[in-house]
């Protein structure tokens, strides 16, 4: 379940750490902190998607095309990323971080670490997290994201995502 009030590293525009504060307090004063997401390709090369269950206190019910949340007090994007992985799927992997940016989409701005990961297609997701997910491909998640409800990151670091992957071919 997404605990609201966590503490996180409060940083500068230069993802530079500047103290510790709570989530819910960089979010309400617009601070920057350390947000890591993965996107999650089975084998055959299509993108996990859920959609949120209605327990959670950011975006319920809305889809997304990234697994994440915010990075812990200490912690890396790449075991922020992995942790969350085993905490929303209960999936054990090593995710590749790609890129950062300075996400301004979203409840407050914050720094987006995008990773991806191979993943198995057997995911057990946390019920107070998923409500519903599915495998679709690169061509069925770009219409789902003209059609369905999407979370405002997921338009953002998806389309990163994609530029980021067409530059490395």
């Amino acid at each position: 379940m997404c605990v609201v009030d966590e503490l996180v590293e409060r940083v500068d525009g230069q993802d530079r750490v500047l103290g510790v504060v709570s989530r819910r307090e960089a979010v309400r004063e617009g601070w920057l902190h350390r947000v890591a997401v993965t996107v999650c390709r089975d084998d055959r090369g299509r993108i996990l998607v859920h959609r949120r269950s209605e327990q959670v206190s950011r975006f319920p019910r809305l889809y997304e095309v990234e697994v994440g949340g915010a990075a812990n007090v200490g912690e890396s994007y790449e075991q922020a990323a992995a942790r969350e992985l085993a905490e929303e799927l209960g999936i054990r992997a090593l995710p590749r971080l790609l890129f950062t940016f300075l996400n301004r989409s979203g409840l407050s701005p914050h720094w987006l670490g995008v990773h991806e990961a191979v993943v198995p297609n057997a995911v057990i997701p946390d019920p107070d997290e998923v409500a519903w997910h599915g495998w679709l491909t690169e061509p069925e998640l770009r219409s789902a994201l003209l059609e369905w409800r999407f979370t405002p990151d997921s338009h953002e670091a998806f389309s990163r995502y994609l530029a980021f992957r067409s530059a490395q071919s």
